[in-house]
């Protein structure tokens, strides 16, 4: 593949890096590549702006769309850093094959992103609660109402300035009703549909006062799965951390790595173990020292506060001196470059 010429560089607008809300304001340049007979086209970094799409596009109607999200930092010392990228290429491909959609080339992937970070260099400053959020996807873009794998498709790379996706300490309800995910679905990928179908749950806990979901199984729901979108782990009496499997129904989460990797520098025993979830409404109300919160790229850590199941509430510990804030630290300073990167995950721009 041959990579195009660099775009000119981003003249950051007035933009107001203290106050503003993540997702609505993308930055100046964007990418863009072709799929189309057969193979992926070279890139183009352009100006950001609408797109115009056949309304038969398959994309519209059955539901081909798969996307990533990881992030940009500005390192200490004034290095740019794309955390764990490869392992995101990983995984977007692994989201495509399972959505029946063309895998992306590494230097398409890899070096297109490092195109557009460079191009976008002025987005990312040296603020230590701030990250460039990266939002790469793909689209089926053929004209035709036929149910079959699209023959064309469009990926694109978007980025949108981020501070704290939640801004506060969580409440959560048990959904029993509706599920995320069943086993032979699609649970483990990334596409458009899975985070279609959570949108009215999640509705209708905000409308009863919960900030976010803990999933079940499909199958018995006993067993815990994840949170919203995010992973989810159970740090128990200090000294161990639990976290349900990955596979068909729970997301193998980059964070989530991140953390289970990290867990034993701080004297955690980690086990990826099937949580159910009267068992942790029990520990809590024992009086055990629980620790309960969210993973994911957007969230780093969310502390969950309290959890709502079958009319009963219960409170895990979120003391400032939790073992889940000590991960959330170390983490933030990997990326920042302030502790040693032992395993490569920072991928240098």
């Amino acid at each position: 593949m041959n990579h195009p010429m660099k775009a000119s560089p981003s003249i950051r607008a007035d933009f107001d890096f203290k106050n503003f809300t993540f997702g609505i304001q993308a930055t100046d340049h964007m990418l863009t590549a072709a799929y189309r007979n057969g193979m992926w086209q070279d890139y183009e970094i352009l100006p950001f702006g609408n797109l115009s799409i056949n309304p038969l596009s398959m994309a519209l109607h059955y539901g081909q769309t798969v996307f990533e999200g990881l992030k940009a930092y500005r390192m200490e010392d004034g290095a740019v850093n794309i955390f764990r990228l490869s392992d995101h290429h990983d995984r977007i491909n692994r989201s495509l094959y399972r959505m029946a959609m063309p895998a992306l080339p590494k230097d398409l992937f890899v070096g297109g992103m490092e195109a557009l970070i460079r191009t976008e260099e002025s987005w990312i400053i040296n603020d230590p609660d701030y990250s460039l959020y990266i939002r790469p996807c793909v689209i089926a873009t053929e004209a035709r109402l036929g149910v079959d794998a699209s023959e064309e498709y469009l990926f694109m790379i978007l980025l949108s300035p981020m501070r704290s996706y939640y801004s506060k300490n969580l409440k959560v309800k048990v959904e029993t009703d509706f599920i995320r995910a069943a086993k032979g679905g699609t649970g483990a990928a990334k596409n458009g549909g899975n985070y279609g179908a959570t949108l009215l749950p999640q509705r209708l806990a905000k409308e009863a006062g919960f900030d976010q979901i803990i999933w079940l199984d499909a199958t018995e729901r006993r067993f815990i799965e994840e949170s919203g979108t995010m992973n989810l782990m159970v740090i128990l009496d200090g000294l161990s951390l639990i976290t349900p499997p990955a596979g068909e129904t729970v997301l193998k989460g980059i964070t989530r790595d991140s953390i289970l990797k990290l867990a034993p520098s701080i004297g955690l025993e980690v086990n990826e173990a099937p949580i159910e979830i009267a068992d942790l409404m029990q520990w809590i109300e024992a009086g055990r020292d629980v620790e309960v919160f969210g993973v994911g790229t957007a969230a780093i850590i969310s502390p969950i506060e309290s959890i709502s199941y079958q009319g009963n509430l219960a409170y895990p510990n979120t003391r400032p001196d939790s073992k889940m804030a000590q991960l959330k630290a170390l983490l933030q300073s990997i990326r920042r470059g302030t502790h040693g990167d032992r395993f490569g995950w920072n991928h240098l721009v």
